[in-house]
């Protein structure tokens, strides 16, 4: 049986609050019920995306399964694109990075790229209050501001196919 990333000792940077909301159900998923927003250095986000591999095989940007295979398991982050979700965490036709990290990747996480951390789960709670009282245009007021990562498009060529 496959080993669960958990299992794997992988921490996940998901950096959309929408994708996040989804993944842990505005906080109701047992065990998610607290939401932290970790803000993290630029230089620390550019070397795990420089150090990452995809998660899945992609033909055409992998030589074979077997050297994507091989790429994985040295690299110290893996990469995964996922539908970006609507306040409803419907999926929409764009996708959101998520970024895993082991090893090497997580210690420079925990020791020297994170510049703050914020309980969010009030801000997520009431959010979620307007979201189920169809008071969409309040929900929106309150969603942290996210705004475009850019990077060199040579920056990630080994994470596209």
């Amino acid at each position: 049986m496959p080993k669960k990333d958990y299992e794997r000792g992988l921490t996940w940077i998901k950096p959309s609050f929408l994708w996040m909301m989804y993944r842990c159900g505005w906080g109701a998923k047992e065990g998610q019920e607290t939401i932290l927003a970790v803000e993290i250095s630029r230089a620390g986000f550019e070397w795990a995306l420089a150090h990452a591999c995809l998660s899945h095989y992609e033909h055409g940007l992998h030589a074979d399964r077997a050297a994507w295979k091989r790429q994985l398991k040295r690299a110290p982050a893996r990469v995964q694109w996922d539908p970006e979700r609507d306040l409803h965490l419907r999926p929409l036709p764009h996708r959101s990075l998520q970024l895993g990290l082991a090893g090497d990747a997580a210690r420079r996480y925990a020791d020297e790229w994170t510049v703050s951390i914020t309980d969010v789960t009030p801000l997520a709670r009431s959010i979620h209050a307007h979201v189920r009282n169809a008071e969409l245009d309040a929900a929106w007021q309150l969603l942290p501001h996210e705004s475009p990562f850019l990077v060199d498009e040579e920056a990630l060529a080994h994470l596209r196919p």
